[in-house]
């Protein structure tokens, strides 16, 4: 069979294309340090890359999340920790206020102390984030969570909490409304006692404290009513049975204990009831205890109803400030969980790039032994060229 010179003159230069493709291809991953520079060159590790670089993105999307959470639990964690100090000033001051030798002008000194100490905390409530957002407001975040009304301060945010997902497992809570820090008690909270305000009698209490869990009627609520017929003096709680009042003698009811000073005034009450249950607000609590500051008292009935509320101002307060640390508490563990979830983040995605290097990533010293083999093949099919195009009869003639 005779092969003609134009079969020759192709197949050489289709030989020659050939080695020069390769050659251009190993030059091309070397010079992008890939493997897989086409999705041709790997069709099943290519499509495995792209799966790969898209789990790498989305971990780093709930890393820049963790971010902006981690900003925004800091900055509560800032707040509360000045609540509490707010706090624990206030009860610095009711415990001197509350003392029986100090003048009028002494209370009232402390009251405006007091109200200044108020005042800060109203702009801790309404702290923001420095973005203009509201942290205390749960999703209106966008006006202040807390507002003054004639009668003192409403809530008007949201009973929600802002969420944040900061993995794919997780939706974290990143914020706290301002009703479970600022008008909410701890559930391990215990009782409290209020007389009414309309008492003109001069009875103290102190109290209730917890001494029988077991009672029947623990966990209840409860009222003590006195009459006074003129010779005795009685006490009934819910209606029951009149026992004989005696003065600083502890009374026990519903496993619970109190102690009364003074003598009350026929009609005269004190409720009791669990601290959750008794409308607790840190807010409230501040201006129940400024009324009695800001107003001498020169009745009896008006000293025993300072001392009743400058009394029962502290518990309340105690009680406010264990749902402050209970929740800054909270806040701290989810900062932790942050650092816990960003070192799995991190492992993960160490193991993303690994496998990704493993998919796409060149391995140089191979390319460049092919890259050498592919010089040769060249040179050889471009010396085998010119020795074909040299076969003529033309030149044996």
């Amino acid at each position: 069979m005779r092969i003609s010179t134009v079969t020759m003159f192709e197949q050489s230069m289709t030989s020659m294309n050939r080695q020069q493709a390769n050659l251009m291809k190993v030059s091309q991953q070397i010079a992008s340090g890939r493997r897989v520079v086409n999705p041709s060159d790997d069709p099943q590790a290519a499509s495995q890359a792209v799966r790969v670089a898209q789990s790498l993105a989305l971990t780093e999307q709930y890393g820049d999340a963790r971010v902006g959470a981690r900003n925004a639990l800091s900055q509560e964690e800032s707040v509360l920790n000045s609540v509490s100090d707010s706090i624990t000033q206030a009860k610095t001051l009711i415990l001197q206020a509350v003392n029986g030798t100090l003048s009028d002008a002494d209370r009232d000194s402390a009251a405006s102390e007091l109200r200044g100490i108020y005042e800060t905390l109203l702009g801790q409530a309404n702290a923001t984030d420095g973005n203009g957002r509201y942290l205390f407001g749960g999703y209106q975040d966008d006006s202040p969570p807390f507002v003054k009304n004639g009668g003192g301060v409403d809530y008007v945010g949201d009973t929600q909490v802002r969420q944040q997902r900061i993995d794919a497992s997780r939706l974290m809570p990143v914020s706290d409304n301002g009703e479970d820090i600022f008008q909410s008690v701890h559930a391990s909270a215990g009782y409290l006692a209020r007389a009414d305000g309309g008492n003109s009698g001069s009875v103290t209490f102190t109290g209730p404290d917890v001494v029988d869990v077991d009672d029947a009627d623990f966990g209840g609520a409860f009222t003590i009513e006195f009459a006074d017929d003129g010779t005795d003096i009685t006490y009934s709680v819910n209606g029951g049975a009149p026992q004989p009042y005696q003065e600083g003698e502890p009374i026990r009811f519903g496993g619970l204990s109190m102690t009364l000073e003074g003598t009350p005034a026929d009609g005269d009450s004190i409720a009791v009831d669990k601290a959750a249950d008794m409308d607790p607000d840190l807010f409230a609590t501040f201006e129940r205890a400024l009324a009695v500051l800001e107003n001498p008292a020169s009745t009896d009935a008006e000293k025993a109803a300072r001392t009743n509320t400058l009394n029962n101002t502290l518990r309340e307060l105690d009680n406010g400030l264990d749902n402050v640390l209970t929740v800054r508490a909270s806040v701290g563990s989810r900062l932790n969980e942050l650092d816990v979830v960003d070192t799995v983040a991190d492992n993960r995605t160490l193991n993303y790039e690994q496998t990704m290097s493993d998919l796409v990533d060149l391995d140089y010293v191979e390319a460049i032994s092919e890259y050498v083999l592919r010089q040769v093949g060249l040179q050889a099919a471009q010396q085998s060229f010119m020795g074909i195009k040299g076969l003529s009869l033309f030149d044996r003639m």
